[in-house]
């Protein structure tokens, strides 16, 4: 069987601070709160989605704000850099609203591409890159006009214990296309037009520690339920030992890890995240699965309230 994912799905992370996290995903980086719910296994902590106007696979970066966590350390087993992508011709607008807002950012090229590096308030790393490729976000908030708004994920560096075997992963299992080596890293391209372009460390790297300011898992475009069960026959035809699917409400997911450390996710496009809010009111009201809404109050009372909410810089 020969698959082809199209690129990034999600990538969920974990944070401390709940209201921290909405300032600067939403209030500093302009994206959406598409869907405010809870950990499934841990309803005491919110489970946030940021995105397009919808959502939409390929722009979406999930949180799970745990205030008494631990603090992480980036390393081999995750998602080292989140690298998200901006209109041509808009990262000079980038630079100077992440300094506005007192974001330390540096600069750096990797395969002829100008990169803006910086880290979120848990010390999550990320970067922007500026393409033309990718469907332009229709949204804007606080300070970001809709034509400089973050169209989605360019893709994401991954920090792999073990990169040969995760880069035969990438282009043998999960169909991406090898692209060269540059430096210190190797590049894949995924079909899609957002979340493509995957960068592997060349030289093996140490683990990291999962905590706050580290990525939990990255997850793959399937498209569709029927293409999902073949990816789960797929993944475990190929010798890993993917988890059976599970319904996460707003697609559903299989997870395994591959040989280098990392945490991998096959999700559905569908059903998406108005299948439970009207599309102009997805993020504003905590959305609960059937089978906890029977302690909806009680939930509501041990979560700390939450606001979307334009910054001081940008008033």
């Amino acid at each position: 069987m020969n698959k082809q994912t199209a690129g990034i799905h999600h990538i969920t992370a974990f944070v401390q601070n709940a209201q921290a996290n909405v300032d600067f995903y939403a209030g500093v980086l302009g994206l959406r709160l598409v869907k405010k719910t809870i950990n499934f296994d841990a309803p005491e902590v919110y489970h946030l989605y940021f995105g397009d106007q919808i959502g939409s696979p390929g722009t979406i970066i999930t949180f799970f704000p745990w205030a008494d966590s631990r603090k992480g350390k980036v390393g081999g087993g995750q998602v080292g850099i989140t690298t998200y992508v901006v209109p041509a011709g808009t990262l000079d607008f980038w630079e100077e609203r992440l300094k506005r807002h007192r974001i330390p950012v540096t600069q750096t090229t990797r395969f002829n591409e100008r990169y803006l590096q910086f880290s979120d308030y848990d010390g999550l790393q990320l970067e922007l890159v500026a393409r033309e490729e990718g469907p332009a976000s229709e949204w804007s908030f606080g300070g970001v006009p809709a034509d400089k708004a973050i169209k989605g994920f360019g893709g994401a560096v991954l920090y792999s214990t073990a990169p040969a075997y995760t880069g035969n992963l990438l282009e043998r299992v999960m169909g991406l296309q090898k692209v060269g080596q540059e430096g210190d890293y190797t590049r894949y391209r995924a079909t899609g037009d957002l979340g493509n372009i995957i960068d592997v460390n060349v030289t093996p790297m140490a683990y990291g520690v999962g905590g706050a300011g580290t990525v939990h898992h990255i997850a793959w475009r399937a498209k569709d339920y029927e293409d999902h069960a073949q990816w789960r026959s797929h993944i475990e035809e190929n010798g890993l030992s993917p988890t059976p699917i599970i319904d996460r409400q707003y697609f559903n997911a299989i997870y395994f890890r591959e040989a280098g450390g990392i945490l991998f996710e096959i999700a559905t496009d569908p059903p998406g995240f108005a299948r439970d809010e009207e599309a102009d009111e997805l993020g504003e009201k905590l959305m609960l699965p059937e089978w906890y809404e029977p302690n909806r109050s009680q939930i509501e009372a041990n979560l700390s309230p939450i606001q979307v909410r334009v910054l001081e810089a940008d008033k």
